[in-house]
């Protein structure tokens, strides 16, 4: 589903959402690859992100910054896990990830997190933060929020009428089989704590954090040389409020639809008007 929409620019009649359309696959790097956060999504990604704004990082990619920021970039994301998981003899290289991340100057959360061995080479001056919690925490979270939108029949049916989900929704199933193997209930606990250890075994100790959210400022300011800033630490995207973003996402997103069609189903009657007045004159 998602190839269908290459080439296919958003439409103008999608008024209800504020996605843009950039079409980064000819793009390169304009700022440096500086930090890699690699933790699975559900350990604190989205407040991480926070965090690193108010650090001064020049954007942080996220999945938000796929599915609901920039919806062309899922299909960026679908050609490396096609590199990744289905031995097409495609290439994503280094180019291709300057490309997709360039205007970044740091990742976390999915999709990024689990090409943590592609992006450390990549970009091997970077330091690299492991966002964890507890695994039973982890599971509970990720059931109830990321896994039920992978789920989602709602999200599945818009797929096949709205530009955002046309390219999104494909992504995503594509995303959780291969990780999950198919079977997140039985596969997600191992997934996620052999994830952590390839991360370790990636970079030397010097260039890792590993991190949780309740750590707070001091040790990732340290880590990354920045001063503590004034307040609390950031906590945002709790289970609850994923669930109602991502509710009022396909709202949003069905509103696009009508309106579409509404606009369509117009045009056609003010034409058959105008023809048949033509046509009596």
């Amino acid at each position: 589903m998602g190839s269908l929409r290459r080439g296919v620019s958003k439409p103008i009649t999608d008024i209800f959402t504020s996605d843009t359309d950039i079409d980064r696959r000819n793009l390169s790097r304009t700022v440096p690859m500086k930090v890699l956060c690699l933790g699975m999504g559900r350990t604190g990604t989205a407040s991480l992100r926070s965090a690193l704004k108010q650090l001064g990082f020049e954007d942080t990619y996220h999945m938000m910054s796929a599915s609901v920021e920039n919806p062309p970039d899922c299909l960026l994301w679908s050609d490396a896990l096609a590199a990744k998981y289905d031995n097409t003899g495609r290439s994503f290289g280094k180019d291709k990830w300057d490309a997709l991340l360039g205007h970044c100057q740091a990742v976390c959360d999915w999709p990024a997190a689990s090409f943590a061995s592609e992006l450390v080479a990549a970009y091997p001056d970077a330091k690299v933060v492991l966002t964890t919690r507890d695994v039973d925490t982890w599971f509970k979270s990720t059931k109830a929020t990321v896994d039920r939108r992978a789920q989602d029949r709602f999200l599945k049916a818009l797929s096949y009428v709205d530009w955002a989900s046309s390219m999104y929704y494909p992504m995503l199933r594509k995303y959780w089989d291969s990780v999950f193997m198919g079977d997140f209930d039985k596969n997600a606990k191992r997934v996620f704590l052999s994830h952590n250890e390839r991360v370790r075994s990636l970079v030397h100790p010097d260039r890792l954090l590993e991190f949780r959210m309740s750590d707070g400022w001091e040790p990732l300011c340290k880590f990354l040389d920045c001063p503590i800033p004034a307040g609390p630490f950031p906590h945002v995207n709790e289970g609850d409020s994923f669930i109602k973003r991502v509710s009022r996402r396909n709202r949003l997103q069905l509103c696009n639809v009508l309106f579409r069609w509404s606009t369509w189903v117009l045009s056609c009657w003010i034409l058959y008007t105008l023809t048949r007045g033509w046509r009596t004159t």
